[in-house]
């Protein structure tokens, strides 16, 4: 029963205009499609888009600089210890990583400063190797990192998660086991961008609304490639006027993954403790007495109310965009780089994709042979399997190629590091396992699919 005392009219009317208003310009900018040039895609994007146009030729330099920010303040909150840094737990955070990601950031700045001044091993800084994580994917990062995170207390801090997640909970827990909440992580992604959706999630994973299991399956699962990225792969493979067939075939495997994926290792085994050992959320669980649009409407009023200073949005905002700028770009620059030389430049890729082959004549998929060397390479990069697919004459075979590259999702180029550089509890091994099962769930439904269609 909740007895606490009844707010005030004053207070309840501002406390609703403080949760409708910015949850409104939240859902507008992160998960309204709008239409632009001629494809759908939401304000976040475009805003991404515009200051990513208007910088392009000096991102490369730009993000450069922010891998050698990240890596002289590892140095020198591992050697100085100046009391800015470790006075406050946001910069301690931030710079004092453990061996292992600072050896990374090391790694990282080296691959970064032999792209942007085409030194060393061509292998290093090509055009589809560092030259296409330095020139084109980290500058994408860097435009949807800023505005993203400046952007995402609007979602966060004004009860917008508290209301749909009492909405939606006995939705979400039977099919999906997890809270409701997590529906607009999985929206945001769809609509935008994958990454945000990876940074929403870690953002509440942090703050204790999600535990570790919740985290891990969410960023791994419904962080789901953006309609935009899915428009590009089918431009690639030359199927843009198979796009609704395409896209219903992706979610229909997209949402059978989603099912699966959550009951089975290594996401089953993931613990249901909460980041440093928080106590954990319990606002979904409705009282005796409350719907779940009273009791959500009360928790997200409570939730607004917290908020009393503009300055604070700024200030979060600015940790979310400092947290990954530094914390994430260097992750995606070196595992991203290391994953395509080895795709482009070793058999490695063709080799790991050979088990693949009777797996895709036992499905009958035309050219099998040519489609198996693309099913593990999309774990370098996602369009890599589209660039190699397109080759493929079997429209039927690019079609199946398409939709699986999409179904993956957590490839180390942009996604994957993205998760990596995050605090959810995933490591390099979890990927690769989840990439596996993930290609293993989704290929056989994508290729009855395909057989109905064709």
């Amino acid at each position: 029963m909740d007895n606490s005392p009844s707010p005030q009219p004053e207070q309840n009317k501002q406390s609703t205009l403080k949760f409708i208003l910015p949850s409104l310009i939240g859902v507008l900018l992160f998960m309204t499609p709008i239409p632009y040039g001629g494809e759908l895609t939401i304000p976040i994007a475009l805003l991404s888009d515009g200051l990513f146009e208007a910088l392009e030729t000096q991102l490369p330099a730009i993000m450069t600089i922010i891998i050698l920010f990240a890596t002289l303040g590892s140095i020198v909150a591992k050697t100085v210890k100046p009391k800015w840094i470790t006075d406050s737990p946001f910069f301690t955070n931030l710079f004092d990583v453990t061996p292992f990601w600072f050896i990374t950031r090391i790694v990282a700045l080296v691959l970064a400063i032999m792209t942007l001044f085409q030194i060393g091993p061509v292998f290093v800084h090509d055009d589809y190797t560092g030259g296409l994580l330095l020139g084109d994917l980290l500058p994408i990062l860097f435009s949807v990192f800023l505005f993203a995170g400046l952007f995402l207390p609007l979602l966060l801090n004004f009860g917008l998660l508290e209301f749909v997640g009492a909405l939606l909970t006995k939705v979400m827990r039977p099919l999906f086991t997890l809270p409701g909440r997590s529906s607009i992580d999985s929206l945001t992604s769809w609509l935008g961008d994958g990454t945000i959706g990876v940074i929403l999630t870690n953002k509440q994973y942090e703050e204790g609304f999600y535990s570790k299991r919740e985290a891990a399956v969410i960023g791994t699962t419904f962080s789901v490639v953006s309609i935009t990225f899915s428009l590009v792969v089918l431009g690639q493979v030359d199927l843009m006027h198979m796009f609704v067939p395409f896209y219903l075939t992706v979610l229909i495997a997209g949402a059978v993954a989603a099912l699966i994926m959550p009951r089975i290792p290594p996401l089953s085994r993931k613990p249901q403790t909460y980041f440093n050992d928080q106590s954990g959320d319990d606002q979904e669980i409705i009282p005796a007495g409350h719907s779940p649009l009273t009791w959500g409407f009360k928790q997200a009023k409570k939730r607004a109310s917290y908020n009393t200073s503009v300055g604070a949005f700024f200030r979060d905002g600015a940790k979310n965009i400092l947290d990954m700028w530094l914390g994430v770009v260097p992750i995606v620059m070196a595992f991203g780089t290391i994953a395509v030389i080895f795709a482009e430049f070793t058999p490695l890729f063709t080799w790991l994709g050979a088990p693949f082959q009777p797996i895709l004549q036992l499905l009958q998929i035309p050219e099998a042979a040519a489609a198996s060397e693309t099913m593990v390479v999309g774990f370098a990069d996602m369009f890599l399997p589209a660039v190699l697919g397109a080759s493929i004459e079997s429209e039927m075979t690019r079609f199946v190629i398409a939709c699986v590259s999409v179904t993956q999702l957590v490839y180390l180029s942009e996604v994957g590091g993205v998760l990596l550089g995050s605090k959810l509890p995933i490591n390099l091994k979890d990927l690769i396992i989840i990439f596996l099962e993930r290609t293993i769930i989704t290929l056989p439904i994508i290729a009855l699919i395909a057989h109905i269609i064709f």
